[in-house]
């Protein structure tokens, strides 16, 4: 595990008057990554191949369905609706890809559809499904930088502290998630992460091979009723967790390729237009591959298995009593990740 510089409790503030406010910027991929890609990883003694040069999305479609999308320079191709006009074989969602599909079928595919102009679609009028729909394990790490353990009173872990969510919680970009009733939980909270998302079969890995078990990264919203958290008996950190939609996760899955250090990027939270969080996964307690080998001693992460990967400081629970104004029902709310773009969604 790197080691993290100390930063000064209370430096948030003036991090969030002072830094610009991240651009939802994504990197270039081109329209269709090589096919020699694969024999060249296993050439290399990689373990397995990964999702290369690929920036995807879900696509909810007019019948319930969610299905995959590629971005390119040229527009999204819808690969279902491309694979039914060209009659070429692809994997027809994310978790298809993560779980043996072939990317060498998906990048003939997004390079025919390019060419031809076939299902070709203008990202403005896609309404999003979720990124993934099941994975085997969301695992969420707390207490994750430096600045977030300093305003939770706490001692930074010597450990990763890890707790759960279930599928029942993950919910689109665009979508709208409904709050509970006030007198189940009002105390609702915002915390913006980094989410990683696993390639390979990985049982107890090593730091230095943990990244070529890394699939890619996304945007994951972690939502948190801290009054179902905290205030229970014993604290009942699963359901103040894992209410229906309090996962949000997306827009786009980007391979780990395109964003190369996942522990050197922007990220914050803003709510109605106001920024709220505003740090660096460089401020991470535990990085990336040391989480991944971690949690793999423990038991196997699957393809398709996401990281939530810990909160910066600015959560509403964070600040004095008579200051915490919890999320209510018309707020929009946006997390922002460079190299990830920006996931929206309103609550009700």
């Amino acid at each position: 595990m790197s080691q993290r510089p100390t930063i000064r409790a209370g430096a948030l503030a003036q991090a969030a008057r002072d830094t610009p406010l991240a651009a939802a910027t994504l990197p270039a991929a081109t329209p269709a990554a090589t096919p020699a890609t694969e024999p060249a990883r296993a050439a290399a003694g990689l373990p397995g191949t990964l999702p290369r040069n690929l920036v995807a999305l879900s696509i909810l479609n007019p019948d319930g369905t969610e299905t995959l999308g590629v971005k390119t320079p040229a527009g999204v191709v819808d690969v279902a609706a491309a694979s039914r006009a060209l009659a070429l074989p692809a994997p027809a969602t994310l978790e298809a890809l993560l779980r043996g599909g072939s990317q060498a079928d998906l990048d003939a595919l997004v390079s025919a559809a390019v060419q031809q102009k076939v299902a070709l679609v203008n990202e403005a009028s896609i309404k999003h499904g979720r990124l993934l729909t099941n994975p085997g394990k969301i695992v969420c790490v707390g207490l994750n930088y430096r600045q977030h353990a300093a305003e939770s009173g706490a001692a930074p872990p010597r450990l990763p502290p890890l707790f759960n969510k279930y599928n029942n919680a993950l919910a689109a970009h665009g979508a709208t998630v409904k709050l509970p009733a006030k007198d189940l939980a009002y105390k609702i909270d915002y915390e913006t992460e980094l989410l990683v998302v696993i390639g390979k079969a990985a049982r107890d890995v090593s730091v230095a091979d943990a990244l070529n078990y890394v699939a890619g990264y996304s945007i994951g919203h972690d939502l948190s009723a801290r009054d179902l958290q905290l205030e229970l008996p014993a604290g009942q950190w699963m359901i103040g967790k894992t209410l229906d939609g309090f996962a949000p996760i997306g827009p786009y899955f980007v391979s780990s390729d395109l964003v190369r250090d996942p522990d050197a990027l922007h990220l914050e939270t803003r709510v109605n237009g106001v920024r709220v969080q505003s740090d660096n996964t460089k401020d991470f307690i535990f990085d990336v591959p040391y989480l991944v080998s971690y949690i793999s001693k423990h038991f196997t992460l699957q393809p398709g298995d996401i990281i939530f990967t810990g909160t910066p400081a600015g959560v509403i629970l964070g600040r004095p009593k008579s200051q915490q104004l919890w999320l209510k029902a018309g707020d929009e709310v946006v997390s922002v990740i460079d190299k990830l773009g920006e996931l929206r969604f309103t609550l009700a």
